[in-house]
């Protein structure tokens, strides 16, 4: 089925797995689309086409939706938009995709947001900023489906000069930690979460062996990160030390050509 615009870059079931919605980073678009009882794709019942711009001129000319994530309740979906520095918001209604009111979570302009992960206690939300090279953090109203800033942080340490882009950002299942990619100072980013009012504190940075980590992600259990090294042809597993979440290389390394995305899946 067509995703209804150029470029999609980003999926997501809703939490009834009656609806796989996408993100068209080239149209600046985002679609939804049924499934069916036997669990083929079925007619597109939703789509909503972003409208207008940012400040810089080389990226943020026009929409660029970059991630779509559904609310746990499934009453909403949040959609990163780079190119408008805001996470839109949508009523879920049987994937018809209307607008929220209040309609978007609002990042500092030239942020670029990109990817977007929940707290599991459902209180907070964060988004990773591409350009900006920050997470921002934000208190979320599940009766609302509203977004409000409560601070932005760097993922980049203090002394790095280079050019740098972020790219993932995990949530561990605890809700204690935070990590986010960086690819061109190439580390993995970690932060502790305060459990009370969600902001979060840098911590450490882990970059042995990453290479451009485009995706990560945490496995369920909470014991392990594995990232995904789009420039290194391999995927490295960390520990995690459950009291801090600093990441330690267990030497487990699997070679693949130019990864971008691991998912863990239940058996």
């Amino acid at each position: 089925r067509s995703s209804g615009g150029s470029g999609p870059c980003h999926l997501v079931l809703d939490t009834a797995s009656d609806l796989v919605l996408a993100a068209n980073y080239g149209g600046g678009s985002v679609c939804a689309i049924a499934i069916n009882v036997d669990n083929t794709l079925g007619e597109q019942v939703g789509f909503v086409q972003h409208e207008g711009k940012s400040v810089d001129p080389g990226r943020q000319k026009e929409p660029h939706a970059h991630s779509v994530n559904v609310s746990r309740d499934n009453r909403f979906a949040f959609v990163a938009d780079l190119g408008l520095d805001k996470v839109l918001v949508y009523k879920l209604n049987r994937g018809k995709l209307v607008p929220n009111a209040p309609p978007a979570g609002i990042v500092a302009p030239g942020s670029g947001p990109r990817h977007f992960a929940f707290h599991p206690s459902g209180k907070f939300a964060y988004v990773i900023n591409e350009m900006g090279n920050t997470v921002t953090a934000f208190a979320y109203d599940e009766k609302l489906g509203s977004l409000t800033e409560i601070q932005s942080v760097g993922t980049l340490p203090s002394n790095f000069k280079g050019e740098s882009y972020t790219a993932e950002v995990v949530v561990h299942p605890s809700g204690k930690f935070l990590y986010g990619s960086n690819r061109g100072q190439d580390s993995i980013a970690v932060f502790s979460i305060d459990q009370k009012t969600g902001k979060l504190t840098a911590t450490s940075h882990q970059g042995e062996g990453v290479k451009w980590p485009r995706n990560f992600n945490v496995d369920p259990s909470g014991k392990y990160c594995l990232v995904c090294n789009e420039r290194g042809d391999s995927i490295m597993v960390f520990a995690i030390d459950q009291a801090t979440g600093a990441l330690t290389p267990t030497g487990g390394k699997v070679v693949v050509a130019k990864p971008v995305c691991v998912k863990f899946m239940a058996l």
